[in-house]
C-alpha cells in the first residue's frame, strides 16, 4: 500500500452530518444564528472595553483578548461550514484545511492559557486588593497575554507539523464538519503511538496544568470570600468569579474529553456534537455570561448610548 502523503494536491471533503440531512439543516439554522450573536456579543465587549475608561483595567483587558479570541475562532471555521452546508459541494481545499486546522489549534491553545491568566487576575483582585495595581500592572498583563498567544502558536506549529506529515493513503473524507486534529489522525491509514504520546503531553501542558492553576487560584479565593462582611464586595466577587468558572467549566470541560483520551476510543457522532459545542456555543456563550452577570459592562454600555444620543441631538 502506497503510504505517501499525496493530499496537498487534493481537497478534502467535510462529510459533517450529512448522514442525517434533516439535521443538517437545523443545525444549519441554529449555527447561524449563533454566528451572529458570537460577532455582536465579542466585538461589544472590545469595543465596549475600550471606549470606557473605566474598564481601561487588567480584568477588561483580558477579557477583550478572550472576545478576540473567540471572533478569531469562530470566524475560521463556521463561514466554511456554512457554504459547505448551504452550497452544493463540501469540499476544502488543501491550504484551506491547513489553515483552518492551524487557527484552530492555536486560537483553542492560547484560550486556554488565557483562562488561567484570568484565573490569577481573579486572585490578585480577591486576595491583595491594596496591591492589586502594583501587581496587576500594565506591563505583566501585556507580557502574559503575550505568553498566552506565543505558547499556542507555539503548540500549534508543534500538532499541525506533525499531524499532517501522518499518510493518509488516499484518503480525502474528513468526519467532521471543519479540519480539526482528532478527525485528521483519523484519516491516517497508520497509528502513531508517537503522535498519541505528544497529544497526551501537550494535552497536560495546555489543559490540566492551567485548569490546575485555575483551581488552586479559586481554592485561595474561596477561603478570602468566606472573610469577606461586606455583603455588597462579597456579592461583585461572586459574579466576577462565577461568570470566569462558568466560561472554565464549559471550555475545559469538553476539550479534556475530546484531547485526552486515546482518539481511537470516541464515537463519530459523539466527537462531533462536542466539537459542535465547544468552538460554536462556547464563543457564543461567553459574552452573554460575562455581560448578563456584570454590572459594570452594562453601566458602560448604557454610558455610551446615553453620550451618542446626546451627541445626536447636539
Amino acid at each position: 500500500m502506497d503510504t505517501n502523503n499525496g493530499s496537498s494536491t487534493m481537497d478534502f471533503i467535510l462529510l459533517g452530518f450529512s448522514d442525517r440531512p434533516r439535521l443538517e439543516h437545523f443545525i444549519s439554522g441554529v449555527v447561524f444564528i449563533f454566528y451572529i450573536v458570537t460577532l455582536v456579543g465579542n466585538t461589544t465587549i472590545i469595543l465596549v472595553s475600550y471606549l470606557d475608561t473605566q474598564l481601561h483595567t487588567p480584568m477588561y483587558f483580558f477579557l477583550s483578548n478572550l472576545s478576540f479570541l473567540d471572533l478569531c475562532y469562530a470566524t475560521s471555521i463556521i463561514p466554511q461550514m456554512l457554504v459547505n452546508l448551504w452550497g452544493p459541494t463540501r469540499s476544502i481545499t488543501y491550504g484551506g484545511c491547513v489553515l483552518q486546522f492551524f487557527f484552530a489549534l492555536d486560537l483553542g491553545a492560547t484560550e486556554c492559557l488565557l483562562l488561567a491568566v484570568m484565573a490569577y487576575d481573579r486572585y490578585a483582585a480577591v486576595c491583595q486588593p491594596l496591591h492589586y495595581t502594583v501587581i496587576m500592572h500594565p506591563q505583566l498583563c501585556q507580557k502574559m497575554v503575550l505568553t498566552a498567544w506565543l505558547g499556542g502558536l507555539g503548540s500549534a506549529l508543534i500538532l499541525c507539523s506533525l499531524t499532517l506529515k501522518l499518510p493518509k493513503c488516499g484518503h480525502r473524507e474528513v468526519d467532521n464538519f471543519f479540519c480539526e486534529m482528532p478527525a485528521l489522525i483519523k484519516m491516517a491509514c497508520v497509528h502513531s503511538k508517537v503522535m498519541e504520546i505528544i497529544v497526551f503531553s501537550l494535552g497536560v501542558i495546555f489543559l490540566l496544568a492551567p485548569l490546575s492553576l485555575i483551581l488552586i487560584s479559586y481554592a485561595v479565593i474561596t477561603q478570602a470570600v468566606v472573610r469577606i462582611k461586606s455583603a455588597a464586595r462579597w456579592s461583585k466577587v461572586l459574579n466576577t468569579c462565577a461568570s470566569h468558572l462558568t466560561v472554565v467549566t464549559l471550555f475545559y470541560g469538553t476539550l479534556i474529553y475530546m484531547y485526552m483520551k486515546p482518539q481511537n476510543r470516541s464515537s463519530q457522532d459523539e466527537g462531533k456534537f462536542l466539537t459542535l459545542f465547544y468552538t460554536i456555543i462556547t464563543p457564543t456563550l461567553n459574552p452573554l455570561i460575562y455581560t448578563l452577570r456584570n454590572k459594570d459592562v452594562k453601566s458602560a454600555v448604557k454610558r455610551i448610548l446615553c453620550v451618542e444620543k446626546w451627541s445626536a441631538k447636539s
